[in-house]
């Protein structure tokens, strides 16, 4: 008999060749999703969210690359892969943006895979409206296993794992603070408010230089 080849022997995939979305809106729900996701934990040490990274459940056993995961547990730092019985945890929130390509998977395969491995909330979300009738789906798992997520009038789907709300924009998915109802801001409106910010604050102090020349002006005619 053979002796067991050693784990370190198995090559545990870092890509499977393909693009990593399948069209921009794709991409930018991605890139959207998961940086608003960090954002949201920054000051939560133990909670990491990545993004189209190879996720292994077992070793030995093929892996699946989430759109986006947000795992507990676990310290923030840059990986490779992530690998749940090196690390202790797995996610408790995947959103997956699908398209015509990975629709069939992500409703059928992906979904067992994460409701078996005990994924809290799955969330579906297509952006242009094509394939997902409605186009934003969550589940949450139960005794019974995936039960669907009620949706708002508007469509939201609220996630309380996170504490966010899930609501479609146009072609674009804002997450929103459920405690309070304020929405989470995108990166470029955040770069946007932040040169807003920097304008007011040069009018500001322009007006005010303005204002103590004319001061010292009319103090220096009186005097």
């Amino acid at each position: 008999m053979g002796a067991m080849p050693l784990q370190h022997d198995y090559h545990y995939p870092e890509s499977d060749g393909q693009p990593m979305a399948e069209t921009s809106f794709h991409w930018n729900v991605m890139v959207d999703t998961a940086q608003t996701l960090r954002r949201w934990y920054a000051d939560t040490p133990d909670v990491w969210v990545g993004s189209n990274l190879f996720l292994y459940y077992e070793p030995r056993k093929p892996g699946i690359a989430p759109d986006v995961m947000v795992i507990r547990g676990v310290a923030k730092q840059e990986r490779r892969t992530f690998k749940v019985w090196e690390e202790g945890h797995g996610p408790f929130f995947v959103l997956e943006a699908t398209s015509e390509s990975t629709q069939r998977k992500d409703e059928d395969k992906n979904k067992s895979i994460y409701e078996a491995k005990g994924v809290e909330e799955y969330f579906l979300f297509d952006p242009l409206g094509e394939y997902l009738k409605p186009r934003l789906q969550g589940f949450r798992l139960t005794a019974r296993g995936y039960q669907l997520i009620s949706r708002m009038a508007d469509g939201s789907l609220s996630s309380t794992t996170t504490g966010l709300i899930l609501r479609p924009e146009g072609a674009r998915l804002r997450l929103v603070d459920a405690a309070i109802g304020a929405p989470l801001l995108w990166d470029e409106e955040i770069e946007a408010a932040r040169k807003d910010a920097e304008e007011r604050a040069r009018v500001a102090e322009e007006r005010a230089s303005a204002l103590e020349a004319e001061l010292a002006r009319l103090r220096a005619e009186r005097g």
